[in-house]
């Protein structure tokens, strides 16, 4: 009687997970960055959309609209570096789109290698200074090369971050020509993008096009009232600037479009049974760099148009490759691009932060205090480099000269906390710590990191660089669509970190090597 029972159990058991249908690994993942997205703009102006866009992917997607990044001072490069790394800059190495190179003392980009020529560019890119491995690369490991990746972006960080090490392509919009540029480091060109570049890029285009809103003034909310006609930006009367400003329109969202379409009709991209991935990007900050109250009404139609961006993307995929056979993620960079300080007339406390002058203080008071020297090397970004070999000669302990510089920094106006490399690496953990040692780097970052108050304007007089310290919260969606994903609307918030172990559970790959995070457990 019990080995009959045993007998019994043993099959309800298989025949009930055999009922409970594993899905099929999709045929293509679709990353969708889009650059200083946020969810509360996005709710704000959804009585402009239509229902084939975000309403949609509110409806049909698992949508988290509170998704936090785990690192201090995202910017587009150390954000899509992290979504497809699942990692920090701690270890992937991308702390910002440029840094100091102490070696050199010379700023880098982010993607900057002229071992490798670029494709209708002079400019030269390649992953080399990516340090972890990716979702693309893990991706090819996999299926010993056969996925094909293509990454296809406004900016050459987005693209080449998202390819990674072993994709096939990376194409980003030229600001200097129009045309769809690549690099040599992925391999050939490949033909439909050439084909695309000679006939149908923006160049041949740009006389005709133009920004204007869709639709009519009185439909637009939270207008200044000094606003009283419709904006109409001509490309083509900006000259030199024309491309450039294409690029901080919602128009280059159409072309990013354009090209994936090329992908999947001519790349053969999501064809066969072997899982792709098509990762592309979107712009959806403030025209030409203007603050918000400078272009209230630019913000909301570029809203409307990213939109009806998503919503021809979704077409495309359903009649290409039919979206039960896509897994889609779409999320933002995290952050905005505010260059604009308030005007004074509000009485706001603020002032200027001069980064050029700080370090020339510095080394001034540490010459007082230790003799002669450069001691303060370098300065870029909020940062300041350390002359580490003069500090060797003069048998200075380099805790202790940290130790001083930062309280040295604290008497400065505008200083709210300096955290020296000591205390980043060795100090005791706190929350906000934690962002902050996430976001570091021990080669790639300085020894002492300058933290401003917010509203100060940080100028740096060397190369009229400048930018407005700000601690608000970005709020940031993160929606999964497709693939046999359940709708809902999850308001706990979740890391960024996790989208790379979800996307790679999904597909049955491993994780990139640096991604410690879980997936999340809501898409099991």
């Amino acid at each position: 009687m019990k080995q009959l029972l045993t007998s019994l159990l043993t099959l309800l058991t298989f025949t009930g997970l055999q009922a409970q249908s594993i899905p099929n690994a999709p045929r293509l993942v679709v990353g969708l960055t889009i650059d200083q997205l946020r969810t509360d703009y996005l709710e704000a102006f959804s009585s402009l959309y239509g229902d084939k866009g975000f309403k949609r992917l509110w409806k049909e997607g698992r949508v988290f609209p509170n998704a936090k990044y785990t690192f201090a001072g995202m910017d587009r490069a150390s954000a899509i570096a992290a979504i497809y790394s699942g990692t920090t800059p701690s270890l992937n190495g991308i702390v910002a789109h440029r840094w100091m190179d102490p070696t050199t003392l010379r700023t880098v980009g982010c993607t900057d290698d002229p071992a490798f020529m670029g494709y209708y560019t002079d400019q030269t890119c390649a992953p080399t200074k990516l340090l972890t491995s990716t979702l693309a690369d893990e991706l090819e490991i996999a299926t010993q090369g056969k996925a094909l990746v293509f990454a296809i972006a406004p900016t050459p960080e987005e693209a080449v971050l998202a390819a990674g090490h072993a994709g096939n392509g990376a194409f980003w919009f030229n600001t200097s020509t129009g045309k769809w540029s690549g690099t040599t480091y992925y391999g050939e060109f490949p033909w439909w993008v050439s084909v695309y570049n000679d006939q149908r890029a923006v160049d041949t285009r740009i006389a005709g096009i133009a920004w204007e809103p869709v639709f009519p003034q009185d439909m637009y909310t939270f207008l200044p009232d000094w606003r009283d006609t419709p904006f109409k930006y001509r490309f083509e009367d900006e000259k030199q600037n024309k491309y450039r400003r294409f690029a901080t329109s919602p128009l280059v969202n159409d072309e990013v479009n354009a090209l994936a379409r090329e992908a999947l009709n001519k790349g053969s991209v999501g064809a066969d049974d072997i899982t792709d991935l098509l990762a592309l990007s979107y712009y959806a900050g403030n025209y030409a760099h203007k603050s918000v109250q400078e272009c209230a009404m630019e913000i909301q139609d570029a809203y409307v148009r990213l939109d009806r961006s998503i919503a021809d993307l979704l077409e495309m995929l359903d009649k290409r490759v039919g979206l039960q056979n896509v897994l889609l993620f779409v999320t933002s960079t995290g952050y905005t691009d505010s260059q604009s300080p308030d005007s004074g007339t509000y009485r706001i406390p603020s002032g200027e932060f001069y980064l050029n002058r700080c370090a020339a203080l510095l080394n001034m008071y540490l010459m007082a205090t230790y003799g002669n020297g450069k001691y303060v090397e370098a300065y870029y970004n909020q940062e300041l480099y350390l002359n580490h070999k003069l500090l060797e000669q003069k048998q200075l302990s380099l805790t202790e000269v940290l130790r001083k510089s930062a309280e040295f920094l604290m008497q400065f106006s505008g200083v709210n906390e300096v955290y020296p490399s000591t205390q980043i690496l060795l100090g005791s953990w706190s929350p906000k710590m934690d962002l902050i040692r996430n976001a570091y780097h021990r080669k790639r970052s300085g020894d002492l990191i300058i933290d401003v108050l917010p509203g100060w304007n940080i100028v740096n007089e060397d190369n009229g660089d400048h930018r407005v310290a700000r601690y608000s919260d970005i709020p940031t969606p993160l929606i999964f669509m497709g693939n046999g994903i359940k709708p809902a609307v999850t308001r706990t918030p979740v890391t960024i970190d996790r989208v790379a172990p979800t996307l790679t559970r999904s597909i049955r790959i491993r994780a990139p090597n640096a991604c410690a995070a879980e997936a999340i457990p809501e898409m099991k």
